[in-house]
Order: structure tokens, then sequence, then C-alpha cells
């Protein structure tokens, strides 16, 4: 089910030429108002530094992401969404529901909340 929803997804991402990588990274800086590193980046997307400079290229290319000197300290910069990469995440999410909308239309009410009750015992939210 995962895969058919995050294939679902990338297809629908393709649009706005906008990776499943890219797109994560935008949503991890939207998290992040003030900004981050970009080691801080690829530490909580659990990527090697050098695949987050690649995504960051690229967001930064396309006008979604802006690099600025960090206030704390000069030799390092931190990123943050422009006004674009803000509107753009908002319909990544719109996508995202969309998604997994079609992916689970396929199951009645009944069982879609069978399947949210599993969901939330196997990932410990039941609690």
């Amino acid at each position: 089910m995962a895969r058919r929803v995050r294939r679902a997804w990338a297809e629908s991402l393709a649009r706005w030429e906008v990776t499943p990588s890219q797109s994560r990274a935008l949503r991890v800086l939207a998290s992040n108002g003030e900004g981050i590193r970009p080691s801080e980046l690829a530490e909580t997307l659990h990527i090697a530094p050098r695949s987050a400079t690649e995504v960051v290229e690229a967001l930064v290319e396309h006008g979604w992401v802006r690099r600025a000197p960090d206030p704390s300290d000069r030799r390092a910069t931190t990123l943050t969404l422009t006004d674009e990469g803000r509107d753009l995440v908002v319909r990544i999410e719109d996508v995202r529901r969309d998604a997994s909308a079609r992916v689970l239309d396929v199951l009645a009410p009944a069982q879609r909340r069978t399947l949210h009750d599993i969901l939330l015992v196997v990932v410990g939210e039941d609690r």
C-alpha cells in the first residue's frame, strides 16, 4: 500500500518537477521557520551531506529555497523557504492527501476505519 501511495504521489509531484526527496526537504524546511543549516537538513532526512547539497541546489535553482548567512556563525549558512516554496509545500500536502485517498478509494468506509485502527496499533499510537 505504501508503495502505491508513494508512486501516486511521485507522479503527482512531476507536474512541478519536484522529486520525492526534494518534497521531503521542503517539508522539513517548512517545519523550521527560522531556517536550518544544510547539515541539519541532511541529518533530519537521514541522507549524506553531499546528497542534501544536491537537493538544496535544485530547490534554490527553482526559487523555492534561499540561503542566508547564519546569524550565530557567519561561516555557516541557513536554509529557508521562499514565499513560492511555502506555497508549493501547501500544494504538495494537498497532492499527498489526494494520492492517499485515490489508493484507499477501493476500501469501504468500515474497511478504512479498520485499517486506520490497525495502523495506529502498528505504529504505537493507540495508547
